[in-house]
């Protein structure tokens, strides 16, 4: 089924404390935004995707991520991540009530438009999660039609999906399960192939773009 998908993103500044380091640090907001552009120059080749959200306390930070053809929405004062992605998750279904949902990572710099089209296919219109390769995160979560998102994003969001009933999808799907928080995760997209913005960043030896 089609989906419309919802995509949680800091301002670049403030994001990914985690992989400071992996560039020079006046670069740092600009590997972050490059995670993202990359990430959503994939999802939005995905014919099946409606419509993608990319909500954040800052949207005005990610004013050029709009060319990317997303929208740009302001989350909940207050709130976390799941509030967040809720509020994302209910702005969508005003338009397309009995549709289905999906909560994406912003940080899947290597993704490939294949990848996200075969989780989409495997759930079948079931509420249902891949999980990162490390197997304790999330990378994509998906309503079932009409139904609530229930996300449970943050730290053990793996198990918390499972238990809230989301099916686990078993496809190997590589880029989609390679989100990046830290430089060997970095290191490890960079061996599945970069998109152009995120390995224009990086050093040659380390970067292979796709």
């Amino acid at each position: 089924m089609d989906a419309d998908l919802v995509m949680p993103l800091k301002p670049p500044g403030a994001g990914k404390s985690r992989l400071r380091g992996a560039v020079a640090a006046h670069r740092h907001a600009e590997l972050v935004l490059a995670l993202a552009c990359d990430t959503l120059a994939a999802v939005t080749s995905v014919a099946r995707v409606r419509r993608v959200l990319v909500v954040s306390s800052d949207p005005a930070a990610l004013s050029e991520l709009a060319g990317l053809g997303v929208e740009l929405v302001a989350e909940p004062a207050g709130g976390g991540l799941n509030e967040a992605l809720r509020h994302g998750a209910e702005l969508l279904r005003a338009d397309a009530p009995e549709g289905v949902v999906g909560a994406l990572q912003a940080d899947l710099p290597a993704l490939r438009a294949v990848d996200l089209e075969q989780a989409l296919t495997e759930a079948a219109g079931r509420r249902a999660a891949v999980f990162d390769r490390q197997g304790t995160g999330t990378t994509l979560l998906l309503s079932a039609p009409g139904k609530p998102l229930d996300p449970h994003f943050g730290t053990g969001s793996a198990e918390l999906h499972r238990t809230s009933g989301a099916i686990p999808l078993t496809q190997a799907l590589p880029s989609l399960r390679s989100d990046v928080d830290t430089e060997d995760d970095l290191r490890h997209a960079a061996q599945l192939g970069l998109g152009k913005r995120t390995a224009a960043l990086l050093p040659a030896e380390r970067a292979q773009s796709r």
